[in-house]
C-alpha cells in the first residue's frame, strides 16, 4: 500500500497484495459547504459542481490516482460493469470490476456499505455499492461472479456503513432477507420502537459466505455515528458522499 493521505483516510486492514491499491475518503480535505462540507465526490446530490469537480481532483492528487475514477451511475441494483482500459463515467451499475492495471474502480456512500475485493495474485479488482436494497438483490453475488475467478482466492473488505445500532428497518426489509436464507435472522434485533435494527455487516458476510467468499476483514466504522468523519443519508438527508476506490498498480 501507498502512504496515507494526509486527510487521514481509512487504509483497508487486508492482506492485499501488492498490485492492489486502495482508499476510503472521509469528509476531510474537501472544499463544498453547507450540507455537503467536506470532500464531498458526488455530482448528483445538489452540491456546487464546481465544488465537486476540485474535490475530485484533490482526491486524485492526495491518493496519487493513476486515472480519474470510473463513477459509475449507482440504482440499488446488482449490475455489475466490467471496466476496460477505455472504459468512461456515467455506466449504470452499482458495482465495477476490472483487470485492468490503472483502471479505478470506485463506488459512492453514505450509509450503505462499500465492499472491496481482490484475488490474492493481485490481477483482479471490484467495488461494490451494497446498501440493503442491493444486498438483497444479489449485488455481492453478481461481483463475486463477475471477478471470474475462484471464490476461494477472493478476499474482501468492508467499508464504513451505518452501525446496527443506528440502522432501523421494517419487517419487510427482515422478511426479504429472511426469505433468502433463514441464517439472516440473526442479523436483526429487536428495536424500541417495535421495528428491526439491521447488521448490515452481518448481512455482507453472509452474502459473502454463499458466493464462496469467506476471507473478509473490516466493518465496524458507524457513519451515521460520527458526524466529524463520515456523510449519513438517514442522519442528515441532503449530504454528500464518501468514495471507496480501488486499482491495480500494474
Amino acid at each position: 500500500m501507498t502512504e496515507a493521505p494526509t486527510h487521514d483516510w481509512p487504509c483497508p486492514d487486508w492482506p492485499a497484495p501488492a498490485p492492489v491499491r486502495a482508499w476510503v475518503t472521509t469528509r476531510a480535505g474537501g472544499v463544498s459547504l453547507g450540507a455537503y462540507a467536506g470532500l464531498n465526490l458526488a455530482a448528483h446530490v445538489g452540491d456546487d459542481p464546481a465544488a465537486v469537480a476540485e474535490n475530485r481532483a484533490r482526491l486524485r492528487a492526495a491518493a496519487s490516482l493513476p486515472a480519474e475514477p470510473v463513477w459509475l451511475d449507482q440504482v440499488h441494483g446488482r449490475s455489475v460493469a466490467v471496466l476496460g482500459a477505455d472504459s468512461t463515467a456515467g455506466i449504470e451499475a452499482d458495482a465495477a470490476v476490472t483487470d485492468c492495471p490503472q483502471v479505478v474502480c470506485a463506488v459512492l456512500t453514505a450509509d450503505c456499505l462499500p465492499v472491496l475485493l481482490c484475488d490474492r495474485a493481485g490481477t483482479r479488482v471490484g467495488a461494490a455499492h451494497a446498501g440493503w436494497r442491493g444486498l438483497a438483490d444479489g449485488v455481492l453475488a453478481s461481483t463475486v461472479a463477475a471477478l471470474d475467478t475462484s471464490p476461494d482466492d477472493l478476499l474482501a473488505w468492508l467499508g464504513p456503513a451505518i452501525g446496527p445500532q443506528a440502522f432501523e428497518v421494517g419487517d419487510e426489509v427482515r422478511a426479504r432477507f429472511m426469505l433468502e436464507d433463514e441464517r439472516a435472522q440473526a442479523a436483526f434485533k429487536p428495536s424500541p420502537a417495535g421495528r428491526w435494527l439491521a447488521d448490515l455487516y452481518a448481512l455482507a458476510r453472509l452474502a459473502l459466505a454463499r458466493a464462496g467468499v469467506t476471507a473478509v476483514w473490516g466493518g465496524g466504522d458507524c457513519t451515521y455515528g460520527d458526524s466529524e468523519r463520515f456523510y449519513s443519508y438517514r442522519r442528515d438527508g441532503a449530504t454528500g458522499r464518501m468514495a471507496s476506490l480501488i486499482w491495480l498498480a500494474r
